[in-house]
This record gives C-alpha cells, structure tokens and sequence, in this order.
C-alpha cells in the first residue's frame, strides 16, 4: 500500500462542507466516488487536514489516501480531476510516508477571510467574499488583532457546538491586505477551532464599525466565553489557503 497526499482546491459555493454527511453533496463524497472508479468501485476513504463548514472555499486544502494501485504520484492529479465535478481540482498528488496524516502531521494552516466594500451586492463576488457597506477603522483593527497573537484559550472565539476539549491555540500572524474596494484578512497559527475564524473576524468587523473599542478584543479572550464575541462572519468570504507540515509529509 502507497499513502497518497494531495492539495486540493474547491469552490464552496455548491457543497454543505467538506465531510461526508447523508443526503448531501459534500467535498469528500466527490472525492471518494472518484477514487472508488480508479479502484473498480472499491471504497477508498479520505483523511483532510480539517473540515470546512457550508460555502466556505479552499485553495491549498490536503488530504491523503491509502492505494495499493501502481499509479506514478504524477499521475494522480489528471487521473482524479477527469472525474471529479468543476467546482473541485486536485492541484498535486506526492507518494507520502507512510505515518503522514493530513490532519495530525499539519503544523501550520493559513486561512485567509476576503471582505468588499460596497453599497450593492455583486453577483461576481457574493458567494466569494463577505459584503460590507461602511467604511473600517483599520487601527482599531490592528490594535485588536495584536492583543489575540500568540498561545492562549480561545474558548471564547470557537462555536459553543465544538467537541474539542483542548481549546489552546497559538495564532502566529493577523495581517490586513488591502487593495481597492477589498480588504482580505489573513491569519495564520498551529491549528484553529471551529468556527474560530470567522467569530474573530465578526468580532474585528465590529471593531472597525465603532460598535466594539479595540481594548475590548483582549478582554473577550480572557472571559473565555462565546457569548462575549461578536457574530460570526459568513462563510463565503472564509478560504482555507495553505496547510503547512514541515518534513513529515
């Protein structure tokens, strides 16, 4: 058996997510129905280096597999991409070690949360970014977002639904790339809870709007509470972007 691990890349727009769930049309199941005909309908299943919730995108998502074919790891990306529907692309395939996983060999995942500015939905961008129609502190948002970097609890940052017990993350880098008329914030750290993302960002929204004071985002973290952090932001405008894994993969 070869452990396979590919980067994928979707558009969320036409999936309840990326796990497998009955009756829905899912990231995974695509995948899977996919490798199950290069494999003459034997189920092969999938590991990814996360789940993504209804609507939200990725560009470098990974996931790997486990096949006893002797395709070259070349192969794999046109292989699979013949089968699989447009709105998923495997970008590349590598022949990985046998103890790689997708989720627990990652040690860094970029996620990147994409935001325009204007006063009318655009059907080209509105199920690609989150639409604001005021203009944004932007100090006020950096000042923020520099009192969540590093190692703590983000209990109060995760949807109250999360199973995970552990809830101590370090998030390495927030930074804000502007351009005209958008403004994607980027965030990088060692892992991220559910729905952390997207609650930061709601919670750095209202910081930029005047609603919250920048001092505020520091005291939300300590109260390691859901209900003191802003709404979450919606998910088309969330892109799981990189998944790091140093040499293990």
């Amino acid at each position: 058996m070869s452990r396979i691990k590919c980067t994928i890349s979707y558009d969320g727009s036409g999936f309840a997510g990326y796990q497998v769930q009955p009756g829905q049309r899912t990231v995974q199941a695509e995948l899977e129905k996919a490798l199950a005909s290069i494999h003459k309908s034997r189920p092969v299943k999938t590991a990814a280096s996360g789940r993504t919730d209804a609507g939200v995108h990725a560009m470098g998502q990974v996931i790997h597999f486990d096949t006893d074919l002797s395709i070259p790891e070349e192969k794999w990306p046109a292989a699979l991409n013949s089968l699989l529907p447009d709105d998923i692309s495997v970008l590349k395939a590598e022949r990985a070690q046998p103890d790689f996983h997708a989720r627990f060999s990652a040690k860094e995942k970029e996620y990147r949360y994409r935001i325009y500015f204007s006063d009318v939905r655009s059907p080209f961008k509105h199920h690609y970014a989150c639409m604001v129609r005021f203009p944004l502190d932007m100090e006020a948002m950096e000042e923020a977002a520099e009192s969540v970097l590093g190692t703590h609890d983000f209990t109060s940052f995760c949807s109250a639904k999360t199973e995970v017990e552990d809830k101590i993350r370090t998030l390495k880098e927030i930074e804000f790339l502007r351009k005209e008329g958008e403004l994607v914030i980027r965030f990088t750290g060692d892992g991220f809870l559910y729905n952390m993302v997207r609650i930061l960002t709601g919670t750095l929204l209202e910081i930029g709007s005047g609603k919250r004071a920048p001092g505020e985002m520091r005291k939300i973290l300590e109260k390691r509470n859901r209900i003191f952090a802003g709404k979450t932001a919606p998910p088309q405008g969330l892109y799981l972007w990189k998944v790091s894994y140093g040499g293990t993969g």
